[in-house]
C-alpha cells in the first residue's frame, strides 16, 4: 500500500538523519504515538481504530495516561494477531468484501505478504499525508518532503499543547501538513517565525469560539514546491480517507509550471513580489478533482480560476480596483504562459494591439467602432469571424497600424484554435486595461 510505501521511505531517511536504527514498531510506539495519541487533543482521527473506540463512559479528551496506553496496547495485539484492514492498517481494504465499495481503495484479488511492519509504516506514511482543499490530500514518496513534514509534526503539537490556544481543534494533521509544507518552502518562510506570524499567513482560522487550521489551496503547496524544487517531476498519490474512501491515484507534478509562471511575470512587469504572497498564488489552479482528470498538474491545471467564463462569455475583466488589477494581472500572466509555452522569450504584443483597438474606435463613427470591437471582434468564437472583424477595421485606420493589423491576421491566422481562444482572450482583458488607463 502507498502508506506504507511512504512511511518506509521517510523511517529511512528519519534513521539516517537522525542516527537511530528504529524499527517500524519502535518509531510508532516512540514517536509517532507520543505525537499523535498520548494527549486530551489527537492529532489524526482514524476511523474504527482503537484509538477512537472508546469503552462505556469513555471520550478521548478525558482518557488518562493508562487508558491511552491500553488503546496502544489494543493496537498492538490486532497487529499480532489479526489480518489487517482498514480499522489497524491505514490505506488497507475493509474487513468485509461488501464495504469495499465505500471504504477501500486499489483493492486487488491478488494475494500480498504482509507483516507487522507493513502496518506500522501505514500509520507513519498515513500521517505524512499532504492535506489541500478541494477535500483531497497527497502522498509523496519523497524523503526531504516526508522529512520537512516530521518537523512540522512537533509545531502542530506544541500548539495543541499551548494553553493560550485552548481552542484550537485536534484530528487535522492533513491540513496542517500542506499549510506547514506550503510554509516551509516557500519564498516567506522566517527562521524565527511566531504564531502570529502564521496566522498572518492565513494558516490559522481563529473566532470567538474555535481555532482550527485552514485547509491551504493546492496551487499555494504547488509554488512552494516549485520554489524548493523548481526542476523536477514528483509523482502524487491523490486521495481522500473517510466514510466514503476516494482514489484519484498517481499524479505527476510538473513543478517547472510553477517557475514558468513566475518568470513570464517578472518579464512582464520587472518583479517577482506578487507571488510571495499566497493571496496572489491562490489565483490559480482549477479544483483538484478537476486538475488531476487532465492526467498531470502543470500549466494547464494552473488555469485561474474564472477566467474560463470570460474565454466562453463575451465579457470583459472589470479592472476599477488594486485587486482586479492583480487578477488581471494572473490571467494575462497565464495566458502568456500558454501561448509562449514552447518559446524562451515572451513578448507584450497585445497592449500594443490593444492601442491599435483604441485609435480605431477614436477614428470610426459614433458608436461603429465600439461595437465593432467590442461584438464583432472580442464575439467571435472562430478565427474567421475574428479576421473578418478586423477587415472591417481597415477603412478608419492609417498606414502604420495597417500593417500591424496584417501582421495580426497572418498570426492569427497560423494560430490553432486552442491558441486563438487564449489569444483573444488575453487581447480583449488588455484592451480594457488601456481603456482604463486612457
Amino acid at each position: 500500500m502507498i502508506t506504507t510505501l511512504v512511511g518506509r521511505t521517510f523511517l529511512k531517511a528519519y534513521n539516517k538523519k537522525y542516527n537511530q536504527n528504529y524499527s517500524a514498531k519502535d518509531f510508532f510506539e516512540k514517536v509517532y504515538f507520543e505525537l499523535f495519541f498520548n494527549h486530551s487533543k489527537y492529532m489524526q482521527w482514524v476511523t474504527n481504530s482503537p484509538f477512537v473506540q472508546m469503552s462505556k463512559g469513555q471520550k478521548p479528551h478525558l482518557l488518562s495516561v493508562k487508558e491511552r496506553a491500553e488503546k496502544l496496547e489494543k493496537l498492538f495485539s490486532k497487529v499480532e494477531t489479526e489480518v489487517p484492514d482498514a480499522s489497524f492498517a491505514i490505506g488497507f481494504p475493509a474487513s468485509e468484501s461488501k464495504t469495499y465499495a465505500s471504504t477501500s481503495g486499489l483493492v486487488s484479488d491478488i494475494l500480498i505478504d504482509t507483516d507487522e511492519e507493513d502496518v506500522f509504516l501505514s500509520w507513519i506514511g498515513s500521517g505524512l499525508g499532504i492535506g489541500v482543499a478541494g477535500g483531497y490530500s497527497l502522498l509523496i514518496n519523497d524523503s526531504q518532503i516526508t522529512l520537512e513534514t516530521f518537523e512540522g509534526w512537533r509545531l502542530y503539537r506544541k500548539y495543541l499543547n499551548d494553553p493560550a490556544l485552548e481552542k484550537l481543534r485536534g484530528n487535522q494533521i492533513n491540513s496542517w501538513n500542506g499549510q506547514w509544507l506550503t510554509y516551509k518552502m516557500g519564498t516567506r518562510f522566517n527562521e524565527s517565525f511566531s504564531f502570529y506570524d502564521l496566522e498572518q499567513e492565513q494558516v490559522f482560522k481563529i473566532d470567538s469560539s474555535l481555532a482550527e487550521v485552514n485547509t491551504v489551496n493546492w496551487s499555494n503547496l504547488f509554488f512552494s514546491l516549485s520554489n524548493k524544487f523548481p526542476d523536477i517531476v514528483l509523482n502524487a498519490y491523490i486521495y481522500s480517507l473517510g466514510q466514503t474512501n476516494k482514489t484519484i491515484g498517481f499524479i505527476p507534478l510538473f513543478l517547472k509550471s510553477g517557475r514558468r509562471l513566475k518568470d513570464v511575470f517578472r518579464q512582464l512587469y520587472h518583479t517577482e513580489k506578487p507571488f510571495n504572497s499566497k493571496e496572489f498564488q491562490s489565483l490559480f489552479g482549477m479544483h483538484i478533482k478537476r486538475a488531476c482528470e487532465l492526467g498531470n498538474i502543470g500549466l494547464h491545471a494552473l488555469q485561474p480560476i474564472n477566467l474560463k467564463k470570460y474565454m466562453d462569455e463575451n465579457k470583459n475583466l472589470p479592472i476599477n480596483n488594486d485587486e482586479q488589477i492583480l487578477i488581471y494581472q494572473s490571467y494575462k500572466t497565464w495566458l502568456i504562459a500558454m501561448i509562449s509555452k514552447n518559446k524562451e522569450q515572451i513578448t507584450d504584443y497585445t497592449i500594443e494591439l490593444a492601442e491599435l483597438l483604441l485609435r480605431y474606435r477614436g477614428n470610426a463613427k459614433g458608436t461603429t467602432g465600439k461595437n465593432l470591437i467590442e461584438k464583432d471582434l472580442f464575439g467571435a468564437t472562430s478565427k474567421k469571424g475574428f479576421i473578418n472583424a478586423l477587415t472591417n477595421m481597415i477603412a478608419d485606420l492609417n498606414d502604420s497600424d495597417l500593417e500591424t493589423l496584417k501582421k495580426l491576421k497572418d498570426e492569427v491566422h497560423l494560430m490553432n484554435n486552442e491558441e486563438f481562444s487564449y489569444f483573444s482572450t488575453l487581447l480583449k482583458f488588455d484592451y480594457a486595461f488601456i481603456e482604463k488607463k486612457s
